[in-house]
């Protein structure tokens, strides 16, 4: 299943000393909404990593390179569960997906509150024995802020990550967007210090992904490198979900099968729906 496309623009500036990353992603981040039917609460919290996802894999080297982002908490929110590859591809699903408000007023989306405490975890999955795992303790469950503390922790690399969904009325999706700006290794101080002053500054939401380039690289006359597609895609298919239930062993499915009724199948990234009766169980056994 694929949504709408939106983009990601990759940039360099400073004579390569800052790289940047700034994604509008409205139309996946409604439609990752819409499919399952997720609260205003959880509509921002998964928007928010479906957008900062899909700026991560971009970074990645390989074409069979995962990642995966996952948030697990300790309050009304369970976990949220993003994967990206390196195309601009990401799929996510939140736990549960009817998040309530947290509050009267301003804390009502506070993220800090539906999380509570819990830990962020980066998987990246580059074709080896094992993926490469790195997990911190949520900061403040704003997401953006609790990646930035990541990359400061896990990969060592001065690092602003700043996301925004904002929603209509009636719970939609009016706007969805985000960067990731970081310093190389020879970055000078005093670009340290304007890049700070600049990912502060209000205001940088509200446009398109060069609007936000724009905002926070002001001072500089930045380089696009590309532009990159990106979208809510779900790989799944009925062939994954039979592999699955082989996996499962001769003992499950025929406990399955002595049930005498079909079995329904949920992919819990795409909400996507797949029945097997025993007759097809039999064969896959």
């Amino acid at each position: 299943m694929t949504a709408y496309k939106d983009h990601i623009i990759r940039a360099t500036a400073a004579h390569g000393q800052i790289r940047a990353f700034a994604a509008s992603t409205k139309n996946l981040a409604e439609y990752a909404r819409s499919i399952h039917n997720a609260s205003p609460v959880a509509t921002i919290a998964l928007g928010r990593l479906l957008t900062a996802a899909a700026m991560m894999g971009t970074m990645m080297k390989n074409n069979e390179d995962k990642l995966t982002v996952q948030i697990k908490g300790s309050g009304d929110f369970q976990s949220l569960t993003v994967t990206a590859d390196r195309f601009g591809h990401v799929k996510g699903y939140p736990v549960p997906a009817d998040v309530p408000f947290q509050s009267q007023g301003k804390d009502a989306f506070s993220l800090k509150k539906a999380f509570g405490k819990g830990t962020l975890t980066v998987m990246q999955d580059m074709g080896l024995k094992e993926p490469y795992v790195s997990q911190i303790p949520l900061q403040s469950g704003e997401i953006g802020e609790d990646l930035t503390y990541y990359y400061a922790k896990s990969e060592q690399t001065p690092t602003s990550v700043g996301l925004s969904v904002q929603l209509d009325g009636n719970g939609a999706v009016s706007y969805a967007g985000g960067f990731i700006v970081q310093l190389m290794p020879d970055a000078d101080e005093s670009i340290m210090d304007s890049m700070e002053i600049a990912v502060n500054n209000g205001g940088i939401f509200g446009g398109e992904a060069k609007d936000i380039l724009d905002g926070i690289l002001w001072e500089y006359d930045y380089e696009i490198l590309d532009v990159i597609n990106t979208s809510f895609q779900c790989d799944c298919s009925r062939e994954r979900m039979e592999k699955a239930l082989i996996s499962l062993g001769p003992g499950e499915l025929n406990a399955m099968i002595d049930e005498g009724e079909a079995i329904e199948v949920n992919c819990a990234f795409c909400n996507s729906h797949f029945q097997f009766t025993p007759e097809e169980l039999k064969q896959l056994l």
